[in-house]
């Protein structure tokens, strides 16, 4: 069995035994013996200890060479990847523009240079002078928002302000930092103001806010500073290449798991207070019964331990303490403001949580055409999730999804990926098999040029040879197989494993793609390794994926053939905004069908789309919404990223004032509700799919 540490991010090809069809392909080419080998490489390579340790400075270049050995294509230190490392430095320390003066940089980019010649000999002390400036910058807003702040202060509706720190050049005096933060703070006082918080109460609140904020910069020390260099390095090398700290990689693990184990409870941070803003349905805090959202935890003691008080403490931290195994104990001291302010104890036993907002959704939509009802099913799939060691997998929800929808003879499914970000390969390979059955679903391509290709059953004959293998995984039960009408719903949030089971089915002709022009284009594979000594983990681009036509996905994503408007603030979304993206590529193409087998489904042809984008087309300039979207987006652009307070203020008060602070589960709802009309649409094309086809005497209905 390949080692679980070595997690899979959306294009990697993960081992494990051969009893189900979940557990693929194991070492059937040696895969798990060279990931293991990789994991032991790297235990070799940093120094070994039986305790837990920080990153230090002697461990970086380490560190570095590991991911250059096993990078895709940066395989040596060079000038540039220096130079793109100390560009990402800076950004990480000041990303919105109001902290460091362009002086700064000036000064601080040959210190970090030097730290790359430092480390070598385990000397990062010149990081104690970036860290200087960095207090010293912080303790100046803090003054600076002050004296803003003052008894002169008044509100000015002129205020306009542009939000997009990449369209702003770094400041050059103390003037012109004055009168950015006057703006920023300006809008922060607006929206505390909307929120009906009295002026007095806005400016003390502002005051400890960036009282905070100098206190965060000051916590973050030159030890900590030697994180960002590592983030700062890998970054440098492709945007999707990361190193992650012990608490980035835990929420990673969180995000492509479901669950965790913790007490239960959505936390936010609010002026120095950690705040309940949710509990979640049979959680531990939830259990107790004597928890409430909007309650304040000010201690928390561990079981037999004392209290630590968290005012004023970062939320991370917090979040910290309060997570651990299940089945231990934590304290929280709670403060309750209502008529009168409460003060006690509460005990809570820590439990897995599965986190069901993001698992996969069964919804229904009817139309009637004609005096005839359509009943159709739409899927909506937030990220490919999968936790074998607790039997969770997007596959088989989604399998039990079709299932379900067949028992209920839909004439017809939506796939919902619009908001899907990718996850992990091994479950978008077997998704993809629910709707194409058998053939080649992905291919993946090496630093040694070694073309791999994952199939579903069988896969293109002729194909293997020492630069081109094939792993197979198990054919699906036929019967599981969903044959009729399909259609992919995406946008330029679409990304990485969305994108491989979006381009499969349009490849092979399988399903229409409706959406924004095209989706993400993150075409490059990862693979997470967990560093020894709780180190964190490396995320590391070590090849480039390509789908069955031959194409990869990198910049280019994958094209609408039904394009849909495209908010405004999407337009900067997508894998060529980032820096130093990857080259396109492309393969020979590997699709492929069973020989002498008939398909299980009817090939969707270009006539076909060329009729439904036609009479989409007709809808939405005639849809009210995406008339408003349309509208918005005009607007947004005239704007240039720029915004006014008098606007804001007039879309606060539009939207009832926003004195009402809206719980996380109302804003998620707010949220999914933006997508009506895209959802609406995308069955509306499958609506056309059903009649188009029915003319044709295509037969479409689930039997």
């Amino acid at each position: 069995m390949c080692d679980k540490r070595d997690e899979n991010i959306s294009g990697n090809t993960p081992g494990d035994n051969q009893h189900s069809r979940r557990a693929a392909f194991g070492s059937k080419d040696g895969t798990c013996f060279w990931r293991l080998l990789l994991i032991l490489l790297l235990i070799l390579l940093l120094p070994i200890s039986t305790i837990a340790a920080d990153l230090t400075c002697s461990r970086l270049p380490m560190l570095m060479e590991s991911f250059l050995s096993n990078h895709y294509a940066m395989k040596n230190m060079t000038e540039e990847i220096k130079s793109h490392a100390i560009d990402q430095m800076t950004k990480s320390l000041d990303p919105s523009k109001t902290l460091l003066y362009e002086s700064d940089l000036e000064r601080l980019k040959p210190i970090l240079q030097g730290v790359f010649v430092s480390m070598h000999s385990g000397d990062c002390a010149s990081l104690q002078q970036v860290y200087d400036v960095l207090v010293m910058r912080a303790q100046e807003n803090e003054d600076i928002v002050k004296k803003i702040l003052g008894q002169d202060y008044r509100l000015d509706e002129t205020v306009e302000l542009n939000i997009n720190a990449d369209k702003r050049p770094y400041l050059k005096t103390t003037g012109e930092k004055y009168e950015l933060l006057k703006k920023v703070v300006q809008f922060q006082i607006e929206n505390a103001l909307l929120a009906g918080i009295d002026l007095a109460e806005a400016k003390k609140q502002h005051i400890h806010r960036y009282k905070l904020q100098t206190m965060r910069v000051v916590e973050r020390n030159p030890e900590k500073l030697i994180t960002s260099i590592a983030q700062a390095f890998a970054l440098a090398l492709d945007p999707h290449t990361s190193y992650l700290s012990p608490e980035n990689y835990e929420d990673l693990l969180i995000q492509t798991q479901l669950s965790l184990d913790g007490i239960g409870a959505t936390l936010s941070s609010d002026n120095g207070f950690t705040v309940i803003e949710e509990l979640i349905p049979g959680g531990g805090a939830e259990r107790t019964g004597l928890l409430k959202p909007k309650d304040k935890i000010i201690s928390v003691a561990q079981e037999g331990g004392k209290p630590v008080d968290v005012i004023d403490m970062d939320l991370r931290d917090i979040i910290k303490m309060i997570r651990g195994k299940k089945d231990t104990q934590v304290t929280l001291t709670v403060l309750r403001q209502g008529e009168r302010t409460n003060r006690f104890d509460v005990k809570i036993m820590r439990d897995k949580i599965d986190i069901k907002e993001q698992e996969a959704k069964l919804a229904y939509e009817i139309r009637t055409v004609g005096g005839r009802q359509y009943r159709f099913g739409v899927i909506d799939l937030p990220s490919f999730y999968g936790n074998k060691k607790e039997n969770k997998s997007c596959y088989e929800d989604v399998k039990s999804l079709l299932g379900e929808a067949q028992k209920q003879h839909v004439d017809g499914i939506v796939l919902d990926l619009s908001r899907n970000a990718g996850g992990l390969l091994e479950e978008a390979v077997f998704l993809a098999s629910l709707f194409l059955d058998k053939g080649g679903i992905v291919a993946t391509k090496d630093s040694r040029g070694q073309v791999t290709i994952i199939a579903n059953g069988s896969a293109a004959s002729g194909t293997e040879d020492d630069k081109r293998k094939v792993f197979m995984f198990p054919g699906e039960d036929p019967r599981a197989v969903y044959t009729g009408p399909l259609v992919v719903l995406t946008s330029r949030l679409s990304a990485s494993a969305s994108e491989i089971v979006a381009g499969a089915l349009k490849d092979y002709r399988r399903a229409v793609i409706v959406g924004s022009d095209h989706t993400f284009g993150k075409g490059s594979v990862q693979v997470l390794i967990p560093l020894p000594l709780d180190l964190g983990a490396m995320k590391i681009t070590e090849a480039l994926y390509f789908l069955p036509g031959g194409n990869s996905t990198q910049k280019m994503g994958v094209e609408a053939n039904v394009r849909l408007p495209i908010w405004s603030i999407l337009e900067n979304i997508g894998e060529t905004e980032l820096d130093y993206p990857l080259p396109v590529q492309a393969i020979t193409p590997f699709l492929s069908v069973p020989v002498n087998a008939v398909p299980l489904w009817k090939p969707v042809g270009q006539p076909m789309i060329a009729e439904l984008a036609s009479r989409s087309k007709v809808r939405v300039t005639k849809d009210v919404k995406f008339t408003e979207i349309i509208k918005n987006n005009k607007v947004a652009a005239d704007k240039k990223g720029v915004i006014r307070l008098a606007d804001l203020r007039k879309e606060m008060e539009k939207e009832g004032g926003g004195k009402k602070k809206e719980t996380p589960a109302e804003l998620r709802k707010k949220a999914r509700d933006q997508y009506v009309p895209f959802v609406n649409e995308s069955v509306n094309v499958l609506l056309d799919m059903v009649t188009l086809g029915s003319s044709l005497h295509l037969s479409n209905r689930i039997q």
